[in-house]
């Protein structure tokens, strides 16, 4: 009562096939894809939006003078 076998695995999947259909299965499988490539896509885009902030923020740098009032203590 350990692990299952081959024949389990193909039962069980006749099983799920049964209850589920090809038809449905197939368009789950289509959706995690997309799924996956949308997830991909989106940590490729912010990993270049974080490449291209190092330079932006470089640029925005200045310095501000301002002068400082001591506040009397009362």
């Amino acid at each position: 009562m350990g692990s299952f076998s081959v024949w389990h695995w193909l039962i069980v999947l006749v099983i799920i096939m049964l209850v589920f259909g090809t038809k449905k299965i197939g368009s789950m499988g289509s959706d995690l894809g997309k799924a996956v490539k949308g997830f991909k896509d989106g940590v490729k885009g912010s990993e270049e939006d974080k490449s291209a902030q190092p330079s932006q923020v470089a640029e925005s740098k200045t310095t501000i003078d301002v002068e400082a009032k001591e506040k009397n203590k009362i």
